[in-house]
């Protein structure tokens, strides 16, 4: 809980800096000195994700202005703020208007950021998460994943920012559930599957139902049955699919692990996920080894031991971390 926490306090600071910037850069007047620190800032990845996020937000309550429901919500805060005063809000003019609105915006805008750019997510090594969401959907939240959920009367949207998930979506006609994992967008209704993006590549495997797998870089979307899973690899976006056992592939959702012929170093990958004791492979040409079993998630140990017996490898603990290396 620690590394959730510690990322969590460092997400804010982020989030923190990515205002004070955005208020810095909507002054009237800019110097060449702040234009070229705020680049240097935005160099980091976090930092420009952050700052992207604090500007579609700002634009989006922009165009709230003029809504009859914040308008009216935004009076009604003015006239408590003014009743508690002694006096009550002169009706009607801009000046209200204007200032019902920058008051609805300094006290609620904490409040709006979930409804207007989605409630975010996030799971540390060897934790999952069972998000329940309000329209009946449940998300399952793989160890090292961070999403993001946005629900609207009219939509239902989850953006997989990094890691696996597992969705069990709740039959709406009327509103599409759609999962954004960097360019590539996976379409449901009333089905489950599972989207897992490790850097620029997404991985979809689905169990019951259908969904629609569709690229920005792909000519045309392509449609899963059970049993399919589709990989979108840069720079080649055009989705490759494959029949897998997907029962295996979403194994990790039961707390359990099963390979099947699988490389070693993706089995290990795997294994990482959910022990806070790294397994390295300390010679490369163990990687192509292939691995078959089934493993508690979080039992390294177990792991270690049974693909040391296995292919006559030494384990060698240093602190937090085991080397597999050939024995002598």
């Amino acid at each position: 809980m620690d590394a959730v926490n510690d990322a969590a306090l460092e997400m804010k600071r982020i989030r923190d800096e990515a205002a004070g910037w955005y208020a810095r850069l909507n002054k009237t007047t800019i110097s060449h000195e702040t234009i070229r620190a705020f680049r240097e800032w935005r160099s980091d990845e976090r930092h420009a994700e952050a700052y992207a996020e604090i500007d579609a937000f700002w634009r989006r309550i922009g165009k709230l202005r003029n809504d009859e429901e914040i308008q009216r919500a935004a009076g009604e805060a003015l006239g408590r703020a003014d009743a508690k005063k002694g006096h009550m809000p002169r009706p009607g003019g801009k000046t209200l208007g204007a200032a019902a609105f920058a008051l609805l915006l300094a006290a609620g805008a904490a409040l709006a950021w979930p409804h207007v750019m989605g409630r975010a997510y996030e799971t540390a090594t060897g934790e999952q998460r069972l998000i329940r969401l309000a329209d009946g959907s449940r998300l399952r939240l793989d160890a090292d994943s961070r999403a993001r959920v946005r629900l609207s009367a009219e939509r239902r949207d989850v953006e997989l920012l990094e890691g696996r998930a597992f969705f069990d979506v709740a039959h709406d006609a009327a509103r599409p559930f759609v999962v954004k994992a960097g360019a590539t967008s996976v379409r449901a209704l009333g089905t489950r599957f599972e989207v897992g993006r490790t850097g620029p590549a997404v991985e979809v495997t689905l169990v019951e139902g259908k969904v629609q797998v569709e690229d920005a870089g792909a000519k045309a979307a392509v449609i899963l049955a059970p049993g399919d899973q589709a990989v979108v690899e840069r720079p080649a976006a055009a989705p490759r699919l494959a029949k897998v056992d997907a029962a295996a592939e979403t194994s990790w959702t039961t707390g359990r692990l099963v390979f099947r012929d699988q490389p070693l170093a993706a089995a290990v990958a795997e294994v990482n996920r959910y022990a806070p004791t790294r397994i390295v492979l300390a010679d490369p040409e163990l990687s192509a080894l292939r691995v078959s079993g089934v493993f508690d998630a979080g039992d390294a140990d177990a792991f270690v031991g049974a693909v040391s017996a296995l292919y006559g490898l030494e384990p060698q603990r240093h602190g937090r971390e085991i080397r597999l290396v050939p024995a002598a």
